[in-house]
């Protein structure tokens, strides 16, 4: 059992409210179960109990046994003497207050529903796919799209925390934030880190003052990357110059290039290698440097979805590394690439813009960017196309990923729409699964208290 079992049992009020008392047998009246806290500090605040007919008015702290508050060190932690009540589902030891008072306990074995303490069971032991893989179809309609569209919301809402706090490494530099959130994403999950190192390498300031130059903005790239090869007897012409330029711009602007072991080339397809994907940021920087201005000013997705739509210098028209040439080609960003950096990218620099002006219309655009492009595809995806939840656009592939990453893969059923609707249904073994095993069973009663 996880003490987010007992969060779930307090919030939704299931179990047996019926001549309540305290461990040492002190009768209790819950005139409020508080508001849950997902921050630090006690687990529900302003609650109201009334004790052995004295009324109290403060925090509520829940562990699975009683000994988990000094195991978690509240005893000294401030933030945890206005505990009024202690809920456990056993009291394995008493717990006392710094000024040696002994803190009210509830203890909730015995009281909770064999019900959901079966169901819960099951999913917190379910070895299929995810927890519920036995009960998904049971969850209706509306429940779960409602769900769904939280945790789009959610995921978006992450990622734009995330981009803020870029923002306040880059000194509150939109651009640069961009510039670099842009570069990561060009590196796909192979050299996404590499992709990172280089765009912070060389500050998008120092690159912009070369705009005018594609050659020199490659030689910038490539030299801080690595990955211009050692001189050869005979090399290609474009190789020697971006060297020189290289060499002339490191001095200018100081610079010192990443190692070369930083980079990936092992299953990726030759259009994804780190040498065309440098080579095509370099371009889009030659095209116009100022990227998130441009995103900003974009009607739609298929706007912005053109703002990457680059042609590459000659050199990389028929090589995808150094010195090899092959066909030539356009080595053009895919469609699904460029989706990709409007759904993970683009839509989270503008929740955080929106937030930070408080203005809601670019909030509301970057939902609609999720809401107007095709579902992602992947693996995942699949998975959950196959239990019947096939997403219908890429705010939906987002609300899934969300799900089974932070949710499934984590077992907090107890936090989620789809789970907590599981746990509020009576138990049926038919329904959920095959019967328990004898030792299953000894389980389950032994959570129960028999």
């Amino acid at each position: 059992m996880r003490e987010d079992f007992i969060h779930f049992i307090w919030r939704q009020v299931r179990f047996d409210l019926r001549s309540l008392t305290t461990t040492t047998g002190d009768t209790i009246s819950i005139q409020d179960f508080g508001q849950h806290n997902t921050n630090a500090g006690p687990d529900f605040s302003g609650g109201q109990v009334r004790i052995a007919g004295f009324q109290w008015a403060g925090n509520i702290e829940m562990h699975v046994n009683a000994g988990d508050w000094y195991a978690h060190g509240h005893e000294t932690d401030p933030a945890y003497e206005n505990v009024i009540l202690h809920v456990v589902y056993e009291e394995d030891r008493p717990v006392y207050r710094s000024d040696g008072g002994r803190i009210p306990c509830l203890e909730l074995k015995g009281r909770i529903p064999k019900d959901i303490i079966k169901t819960y069971w099951r999913l917190q032991n379910n070895k299929d796919w995810i927890p519920c893989n036995n009960q998904l179809h049971l969850v209706d309609e509306p429940s779960r799209r409602d769900w769904l569209d939280q945790l789009s919301r959610q995921r978006l809402n992450n990622r734009s925390r995330r981009f803020s706090t870029r923002m306040e490494h880059t000194h509150r530099d939109w651009e640069e934030a961009f510039y670099q959130s842009l570069a990561r994403a060009l590196g796909g999950r192979v050299n996404a880190d590499a992709m990172d190192m280089l765009a912070r390498s060389i500050p998008l300031r120092s690159m912009l003052k070369h705009k005018h130059s594609l050659l020199q903005l490659e030689a910038l790239l490539f030299g801080q990357s690595g990955l211009i090869p050692s001189f050869e007897e005979g090399e290609e012409a474009y190789v020697t110059l971006l060297r020189r330029e290289y060499q002339l711009l490191r001095v200018k602007h100081g610079l010192r290039p990443l190692p070369i072991a930083a980079w990936r080339y092992l299953r990726l397809r030759p259009n994804n290698f780190p040498t065309i994907r440098i080579a095509q940021l370099a371009s889009m920087l030659h095209r116009t440097g100022q990227l998130f201005g441009k995103a900003l000013a974009a009607a739609d997705a298929k706007e912005l979805q053109n703002m990457f739509e680059v042609k590459l210098s000659n050199y990389w028209r028929t090589h995808y590394r150094f010195g090899k040439e092959v066909k030539a080609g356009e080595r053009r960003l895919g469609v699904s690439s460029i989706r990709s950096i409007l759904i993970n990218t683009i839509a989270p620099a503008l929740v955080a813009y929106a937030d930070q002006r408080g203005d809601d219309r670019f909030r509301d655009r970057a939902v609609d960017i999720l809401q107007s492009l095709p579902a992602e595809d992947n693996a995942v995806l699949r998975r959950w196309s196959k239990l019947g939840y096939a997403a219908e656009n890429a705010a939906d592939s987002q609300a899934l990923l969300e799900l089974k990453t932070n949710y499934c893969d984590a077992a907090r059923c107890t936090d989620c729409a789809i789970g907590c609707q599981l746990l509020s249904r009576p138990y049926n073994a038919e329904e959920e699964g095959p019967l328990l095993t004898l030792n299953e069973e000894a389980s389950v009663y032994s959570l129960m208290g028999c």
